[in-house]
């Protein structure tokens, strides 16, 4: 029976169907059990099934699970100031979505609108943002637009304007791209669909820098980074944590596999009176149906107070540091390197040192390959594989799916 008959084919889906999930394991309808080193891409930071969380949500079912945002939802100020004083950890105000993808269009929209109040020496508005190559933000027409790579935007032209794509962690050609319109620079401190890429502390820096000097916002994107999954609460302060970013977009791993995102705006001054750049997105200036659901909020309160009171962060940066020393140990000549940081690791292949079956990449034949041993984890781009299991993953089943991973990559080559 054909399960996706009546399902649009927008994603290359893997052989098997989930049936449920507990703690680091993955079960099919067939009853197989996986290690799950995917974790939804990164999504369910405490695993499937949390009791925590699965208690949270059960509860506020039986309470109230919608309402409309035309009145006060308690539990929004109760996860707003704790991502504010506890994750961020900067002054600033929180605006809650459904994805990373809404919460990238959103602080694009607020970059928008900081160039019109901070236009130009010539009084014409700002609205461009700088992002990089083989950045991936979204898949909407804003985000879609704002990611630097050209495979996902294939006959979806004419692109909304106002973006320019520059080399990661390239200075000079950073530099060079700012005109009058920039607004913006938008980054990831790990860019994770695209290959596991880390920015350098000096790149950080320097973007930091660039936007004091230029006045430009600095925006970062945590989508996949954020809470506690690269060994700090954000990914930039496990890249470069003395630097701050003026806006941040988060999804994923806040909700623990409940649909949830938001975005972050800080309250610092903006002009010599004093305006605080939060300020600047008043009544109508954005909105969600759904975005910040009490049922939403209750569930980022339980996952987001678990990764504290269990100092995941922490967990994550130990044990990342555990996966590389191990897959490095294996001296095997199919691995290039190990890059990442935290629980968000990319293993590098090495390119031609294995045949790989025609129409497939290298990361792609090797993730099919670890899915057939009893293995998920998901490919960042052509030539590198992607680790990014629970922060709650037990070390003995971290150690099992590595020994998968080990025995997969040995018969290669």
């Amino acid at each position: 029976m054909n399960t996706q008959a009546h399902v649009l084919p927008t994603y290359g889906r893997a052989p098997i169907s989930a049936a449920r999930g507990e703690g680091s394991y993955l079960y099919d309808t067939e009853g197989r059990r996986y290690v799950d080193f995917c974790a939804g891409i990164a999504t369910c930071s405490l695993g499937h099934c949390h009791p925590v969380l699965v208690e949270a949500l059960c509860k506020q079912a039986h309470e109230l699970m919608h309402c409309s945002n035309l009145y006060a939802i308690p539990q929004q100020e109760e996860l707003a100031a704790l991502i504010v004083e506890k994750i961020v950890g900067i002054p600033g105000r929180v605006f809650f979505c459904n994805s990373g993808a809404e919460a990238n269009d959103g602080i694009i929209k607020v970059a928008r609108r900081f160039g019109h109040r901070r236009p130009a020496a010539d009084g014409s508005p700002r609205y461009e943002v700088i992002t990089f190559n083989k950045s991936f933000h979204g898949r909407t027409l804003g985000s879609m637009a704002a990611t630097g790579q050209a495979k996902i935007q294939v006959e979806f032209d004419p692109l909304l304007v106002g973006f320019k794509y520059v080399d990661f962690n390239d200075a000079e050609a950073l530099r060079a791209a700012i005109s009058k319109e920039t607004c913006g620079i938008m980054l990831e401190a790990i860019q994770g669909e695209g290959g596991v890429n880390p920015a350098t502390p000096e790149f950080m820096q320097t973007v930091a820098e660039l936007c004091r000097e230029h006045d430009l916002l600095f925006m970062v994107d945590e989508v996949q980074c954020g809470f506690g999954r690269c060994g700090a609460p954000m990914g930039w302060q496990a890249v470069c944590p003395t630097v701050q970013p003026d806006l941040i977009s988060c999804a994923k791993g806040i909700g623990g596999g409940f649909p949830m995102g938001c975005f972050w705006v800080s309250n610092r001054a903006m002009d010599e009176a004093g305006t605080e750049l939060s300020s600047i997105m008043g009544p109508g200036s954005h909105g969600s149906t759904f975005g910040g659901t009490p049922l939403a909020c209750s569930a980022g309160l339980a996952v987001v107070k678990e990764i504290l009171a269990a100092d995941l962060p922490a967990r994550a940066a130990a044990l990342g540091e555990k996966v590389k020393a191990e897959v490095e140990s294996w001296n095997l000549p199919v691995v290039e390197c190990v890059r990442g940081h935290g629980l968000l690791r990319g293993v590098g292949l090495r390119a031609g040192s294995f045949t790989v079956p025609e129409g497939t990449t290298p990361a792609g034949y090797v993730n099919s390959l670890c899915m057939q041993a009893g293995l998920l984890a998901c490919p960042a781009g052509p030539d590198t594989l992607r680790l990014i299991p629970a922060l709650t993953v037990p070390e003995e089943v971290l150690a099992e799916g590595l020994n998968i991973l080990k025995n997969v990559l040995s018969q290669l080559g």
